[in-house]
């Protein structure tokens, strides 16, 4: 398994080795040791989600308040999907950027985003079906959206008609999003990690 650093602090993307012959393949799509060396600290399973999406489906970009954030590790099992991470963390030094991974069944690379990124994906295919693992449970008051299409984002959503959900699609700006206060901050996110990396060296020694 070959996790490497994004641009984006916070965010990797994960290359499993796979193993196949005539039988099929076989993999790990997650390893508790390999990520938590990489990030630093272990990612707590609290939920598991699966979603399904029709082609051209742009799903985000959505993020949660922090504390207590949610970290993501996604991947695609069927199809494939454009990944996109964003940084939403106001005064990160790369405020406003985004990053993209493609996700499919061939590659079968997954991505890891901290706490306070955002996270959204377009659908590259019919019955495109992404994993999602994540560090906390759905906590409706606590999540947010920012609209998938801002134009001051400018993310390059390979899709002539991208399809939103109509909550997607009344969220805010980023621009609207950071003037209300909803934007998690940069110091916040890098001391909510530090934490979790102080608690994971006092249980390991």
């Amino acid at each position: 398994m070959k996790i490497r650093p994004l641009t984006i602090e916070g965010a990797f993307e994960v290359t499993p080795v796979q193993h196949g012959d005539a039988r099929g393949t076989f993999l790990e799509f997650y390893r508790f040791d390999h990520l938590a060396a990489a990030v630093g600290h272990p990612l707590n399973l609290a939920q598991g989600n699966i979603s399904v999406s029709a082609r051209d489906v742009v799903r985000g970009i959505h993020f949660a308040d922090v504390p207590p954030g949610q970290a993501k590790y996604v991947t695609c099992v069927k199809g494939s999907v454009l990944d996109v991470i964003v940084d939403i963390r106001v005064g990160s030094p790369t405020f406003g950027a985004w990053e993209a991974v493609r996700l499919d069944d061939e590659e079968r690379k997954a991505v890891y985003l901290a706490e306070g990124l955002g996270h959204g994906f377009c659908a590259l295919t019919e019955g495109a079906t992404v994993s999602y693992l994540c560090s906390t449970e759905y906590r409706p008051g606590r999540e947010h959206g920012i609209h998938p299409l801002d134009p001051e984002l400018g993310i390059t959503w390979p899709a002539e008609t991208p399809l939103l959900s109509g909550k997607d699609d009344q969220a805010p700006t980023l621009a609207e999003a950071r003037e209300s206060g909803l934007l998690p901050r940069y110091d916040e996110c890098r001391e909510h990690v530090a934490t979790l990396r102080r608690n994971h060296d006092r249980a390991s020694s």
